[in-house]
């Protein structure tokens, strides 16, 4: 299995990750997900799932504040995987500020905030770019 395994190249795989993302993932004190659903979990892509999850984006705010900084700064659109695993990130980063309270609840959702700017001014330079002769 590759060290960052692309989860999605096509329709289907694309589906298939929306599915782990709604099927109930579990999040351990360890910080580690899986996909509760043993049937899905079983499958060969849920262990590029499991791999990317726990193996590839950051789960800690200085980590996160690192990513968002380092695609406020980045030149053109992400690739693909980059995208990815930033969406996969924002979902984790939502998570967390949904299960936090008080002071640590802002700082997740600051991070949220910044991730999720981060991601729209990707797609606005994407779209824009689709759009230019």
């Amino acid at each position: 299995m590759p060290l960052n395994p692309v989860l999605q190249t096509s329709l289907e795989e694309v589906e298939l990750l929306y599915e782990f993302l709604l099927a109930q993932l579990e999040i351990g004190p360890d910080l580690k997900i899986s996909i509760k659903d043993e049937e899905l979990a079983s499958l060969r892509k849920a262990s590029d799932f499991h791999a990317v999850c726990n193996e590839v984006i950051p789960k800690r705010i200085p980590d996160i504040r690192r990513l968002s900084a380092s695609l406020a700064s980045h030149p053109g659109t992400l690739k693909k995987e980059d995208f990815e695993r930033t969406v996969l990130t924002l979902a984790y980063t939502a998570y967390r500020t949904a299960q936090s309270q008080g002071h640590q609840k802002d700082i997740w959702a600051q991070s949220l905030r910044s991730l999720f700017q981060a991601l729209r001014h990707d797609l606005m330079r994407s779209s824009a770019a689709r759009v230019s002769p």
